[in-house]
């Protein structure tokens, strides 16, 4: 079978330092977060016009921007929810970027991560969006409700505060269920059942976590990948929990540095990408075991891993790339954020035949 191909199609070098970029749902346009020399936001989208990307609206904001997700939002709005580096959560609606729609003083510092859920077509129940910040917090937030989040994880008195720097939703296949995965600097990854308000699950992986994504948010917990400061990626089967030991897992060295976040296709949720520090972009394939379930020597039953592959690694950058967002509408298109304050339209080949 012929390799897929990582292919350039379009680069634009900007004037501003680029954090996160996204595909607007159901169009041929994205949306460019970050900041400006100057320290204030920036909010750009562009339109891919004959094969170019094209600047078709842009604001400045006061504060500088982190990151967004359109995760809550209906298709029909398709508003952005951004978090900034005053702690402030916003939401957008892109036709009107002048006044936010929706806004709440978050967290006491920088919000790093952003996530959404019960929006876009994805996931079951009401729409929600997960922040996590450096006042070591993860909130819940409904954006029907107005000023005050409706879940708030976060230290207790008297314990270490740690930089939660990603956050993603997930086991949102029905009303009722929901669960957010939350990675911190010193490595801790924790799993929060927002049904029940417990903590499901804790692990650490010795480096800071950088980005975790489920393969799919609107189905029972399949999969779940954490990237890495030191240039690993981790990959648990989230679908049988040991009482002892956990969530399998395995970890494979993606990069010769930082892998700043993983990115699965969303049309073939064993397909995903890992984004490098020193400007790579790799992409793995995950095969099933045979079985996916196997029992201890006391008959507890305990998850079975498969095995990854690679299936294309390609130098794009000298500088890390830090956003990724696959088209949720044309399988292999994809665009990207660089520190060299570059954006790039990508198409990966061959995906319909993995």
């Amino acid at each position: 079978m012929d390799k897929p191909q990582i292919i350039i199609h379009a680069t634009k070098s900007l004037n501003i330092t680029l954090y996160d970029v996204k595909w607007i749902p159901r169009s041929a346009r994205f949306v460019v977060i970050g900041c400006h020399p100057r320290q204030t936001g920036a909010l750009q989208v562009f339109e891919m016009d004959q094969g170019e990307p094209k600047l078709i609206h842009e604001v400045e904001k006061k504060e500088a921007l982190k990151c967004g997700t359109f995760g809550a939002s209906s298709l029909k709005q398709r508003d952005l929810a951004t978090g900034d580096f005053n702690g402030n959560m916003r939401i957008w609606n892109l036709e009107k970027m002048e006044t936010p729609v929706y806004s709440v003083s978050a967290h006491k510092e920088i919000i790093n991560c952003i996530d959404g859920v019960g929006g876009a077509g994805v996931g079951e129940g009401a729409p929600e969006l997960a922040t996590g910040s450096r006042d070591g917090a993860v909130k819940i937030w409904d954006p029907r409700q107005k000023d005050k989040p409706v879940a708030c994880m976060e230290p207790a008195d008297g314990e270490s505060k740690r930089d939660c720097w990603t956050v993603a939703f997930g086991h949102a296949h029905n009303n009722e269920d929901r669960c957010v995965a939350a990675g911190y600097d010193n490595g801790d990854i924790k799993l929060f059942d927002l049904r029940n308000m417990s903590l499901r699950w804790e692990t650490n992986i010795k480096n800071g976590v950088c980005g975790l994504e489920f393969d799919r948010k609107d189905i029972n917990m399949n999969k779940l990948v954490a990237s890495t400061l030191e240039a690993k990626y981790h990959l648990f089967d989230m679908r049988t929990q040991h009482p002892k030991s956990g969530y399998e897992s395995l970890s494979e060295k993606a990069h010769k540095s930082t892998v700043w976040c993983a990115r699965h296709l969303p049309q073939n949720r064993d397909v995903f990408m890992t984004c490098g520090g020193s400007g790579t972009l790799n992409l793995w394939k995950y095969e099933y075991p045979t079985s996916r379930v196997e029992e201890d020597s006391n008959g507890v039953q305990k998850g079975v891993m498969g095995s990854v592959s690679m299936l294309q690694s390609v130098g794009i950058s000298t500088q890390p790339i830090a956003g990724f967002d696959w088209s949720p509408d044309k399988a292999g298109l994809c665009v990207c954020s660089s520190f060299d304050q570059c954006i790039r339209v990508l198409i990966v080949t061959k995906l319909g035949t993995l």
